[in-house]
Order: structure tokens, then sequence, then C-alpha cells
């Protein structure tokens, strides 16, 4: 059996971040990158706010350019899920692709998280272009347009503020007929002028055509149909920390993202570190990903030389 001083699961901007830090560090890493390499960056065209790049690049290129860093420097990297893991005692046994048994000294978790959407087949369609699930990284190109958010909750309303000062309007999209956020955002929300609530609606449909998204068909309790001409459609009905595998053994809060000690990546099992959005319920961006990953790096290493 494969015996792995320090093994990362996930290829996302935590993971690529880890992998280039554990191989300077002489660790021998191996990273299983999962059934998406490259993480959620992946279905983002531009992005126009990871530093060091004046002009933009598009998620993939991104990616691509960490996962290249990350091998070039010694990283093993291969394509597979880990699908078991018994983290009862050190080395830790883990399943990948529910067959190949490997043993590693210490773990990085680095799983990320999946946003969830309405499972609209033209919501699908006009991922990339329209659709989002993130007004922090993708609301700059939508200055003085029109958008809609779809949630009720604190998350809907902090985007939907966070896009009125960039865009025209916004629309909110709420199946019922109050908010579910703090009382505090729900004044914001309702005392800002260019955010207007749909209540009591539902998304039939994302309307789009070659450019991308150009609108939504909404329908209401009482049975009305009608359509809002909107280019962006900006999902905030919650994310979904990708640790189920691991849950077993680290400690998670209520909504299952990794609990880690501190500003450390240390989770509650000596040897086990989490990075990136599986452990990040706040910020979720790839820069604050790919800094814990460098964290995760450093604790191994000093776990590992301790």
């Amino acid at each position: 059996m494969e015996k792995i001083r320090c093994l990362i699961v996930g290829g996302g901007p935590a993971g690529y971040t880890a992998a280039i830090y554990a191989a300077r560090a002489n660790l021998s890493p191996v990273l299983y990158e999962g059934i998406q390499p490259g993480g959620q960056l992946t279905t983002t065209t531009d992005i126009e706010n990871f530093p060091g790049f004046g002009e933009g690049i598009g998620g993939q290129a991104l990616m691509d350019a960490m996962r290249f860093q990350a091998e070039r420097l010694g990283a093993d990297l291969r394509h597979g899920t880990v699908t078991d893991a018994d983290l009862s005692s050190r080395p830790f046994r883990l399943t990948v692709d529910a067959g190949t048994q490997i043993l590693a000294e210490t773990l990085i978790i680095a799983t990320g998280a999946t946003a969830r959407y309405l499972g609209l087949e033209s919501e699908e369609k006009f991922k990339g272009m329209g659709v989002s699930a993130c007004a922090t990284c993708d609301g700059f190109f939508y200055r003085n347009r029109k958008v809609a958010v779809v949630g009720g909750g604190d998350t809907a309303c902090e985007e939907a503020a966070y896009l009125s000062n960039i865009c025209e309007k916004v629309y909110m999209i709420v199946r019922r007929d109050v908010l579910r956020a703090s009382q505090a955002m729900q004044k914001k929300v309702l005392e800002t002028p260019n955010i207007e609530i749909l209540w009591n609606c539902n998304t039939q449909e994302v309307l789009g055509d070659l450019s991308g998204v150009t609108g939504a068909r909404l329908r209401r309790k009482d049975g009305e149909v009608f359509d809002i001409a909107v280019d962006g459609f900006f999902l905030a009905i919650g994310h979904h920390p990708n640790s189920e595998v691991f849950s077993k053994w680290v400690d998670t809060d209520s909504n299952g993202y990794i609990m880690t000690d501190g500003k450390s990546s240390r989770t509650n099992v000596e040897g086990v570190f989490a990075a990136g959005d599986v452990q990040d319920p706040s910020y979720r961006q790839a820069v604050t990903a790919a800094a814990s990953g460098c964290v995760a790096a450093l604790d191994a290493e000093r776990f590992l030389n301790s």
C-alpha cells in the first residue's frame, strides 16, 4: 500500500497552492484533483480581482497556471476522487475511486464548496454567461446594468446590497412574503432605492440568447407569470461544503463547514488540515482560498518536522 507524506485532496486554488508550498518544502505532496479539477473557478469566464493580472484572466487559465506551477515544482497531481477516509489513527487510510487505498502521514482537505442552484436547464445553459453564484466575483461586469438576485436570507441581502452600488437596478426574487435575513440586513435592503423585491416569486426560466442572459421568467404564488429584463442572474441560496467524506472524523459547523483552530488550518484531528471554501463560510474568494492553502502547507510542514 502506498504511503504518502502529505496528501492533498481537492484541485482548486487552495489545493494547488498547498501543493506548491508543500513541494517547495520537500514534502513530496500527492494531490487528488477530484471530479472538477480547478474547482468552481473553471466555470468563471473572466477574473479581474485576483492580484497580479492587470488585464484580468480567465478562470480556467488561472487554474491551469496554478496546476502547471505545482507540477513543475514536483507535486504529484493525480486524477481521482477520495471516496472514503479513516482518520482514527496515523497514518490515515484513504480510499480513492472506491478502490485504491493509500496511507497518508498528513492530510490537507481542500475539497471546496458547491454553490446551490435552482436546478433549471436554462440556468445551467447560461452559467458563466450571466448566471453566477458570486456577486463579489462577477458584479463588476454588470456596472450600470440590471441584475436579479435569488434568495431571501442574509447572503442574498448582502449580495443585493453589494450589487446596488454597482448596478442600475437590482431585483430580489423572494419565494415568500418575508425576508429570512437579520433585521439589520432587511432594513438596509428595504431602504436602498434601486433594490426592488419581487415577493412570492419563483423562477421558471432564465432567458437569454447567444450573448448571454437577457431576463428571467417568474411565477407568483397566485399563478401570474411575467418576465423581467436583466443582464445578470445571481444565485444566493447558499453553498454546500464538500466535507461529507471527512465529517465523521473532523468537527464541522451546523452547515458542514470544517472547523479550524483560530487562524491556523488545524482541525481537531492531529495531522489533518483544511483549506479553502470547505472551511470558509464567509469569504469564498479565490485569493482567500489560495492564501489558506499556503497556511495549510506550512502547518503540515511544521507538524511533520516537530
